[in-house]
């Protein structure tokens, strides 16, 4: 199969060769004015063999994006990814790799201990029907039950 390069780094990633879960470093851009922004790709499920169903992914999006700014003020945005395996992370003038990964930790912790979705209404939200805790938690609980491992992106040749 012939691929095309493309203006989208994670379009330009090998889906087949990674192996998740996995915390990776995505890019750096460097403002005009010295800042700089480093964006994490955070793989919770393998590229086409798994995904996050959408109620669990969606409370965890909101769970991750409240409680990941308790550990960190360099926190920019977290986004969940388009094809339902995981997210984007992006950190402002931070670009320390094993701290990146105490702050997922500590955030997945904030997740198994949540009694509540934040901002799960319909004045808060967009699709405010569409939440699950207990899947957010369940998701999270495997995230870190792999903890060990999420250095390792690519699978041995």
């Amino acid at each position: 199969m012939t691929t095309e390069q493309t203006n989208v780094e994670s379009f330009d990633l090998d889906h087949t060769k990674v192996i998740a879960p996995y915390v990776r470093l995505a890019g750096t851009k460097q403002g005009k004015h010295g800042d700089v922004v480093t964006k994490y790709d955070i793989r919770f499920k393998q590229p086409n063999k798994g995904h996050m169903e959408m109620p669990a992914l969606h409370s965890l999006e909101h769970l991750m994006a409240d409680r990941i700014r308790n550990h960190s003020d360099a926190i920019v945005d977290l986004s969940p990814m388009g094809c339902q395996t995981g997210f984007y992370v992006s950190f402002l003038n931070y670009d320390d790799y094993e701290g990146v990964l105490e702050i997922l930790e500590k955030t997945a912790q904030d997740v198994l201990a949540a009694t509540a979705v934040p901002a799960c209404n319909e004045v808060q939200c967009g699709w405010a029907a569409s939440h699950s805790l207990e899947g957010a938690q369940a998701l999270a609980k495997e995230f870190l039950e792999k903890r060990n491992e999420w250095h390792i992106v690519f699978q041995p040749e």
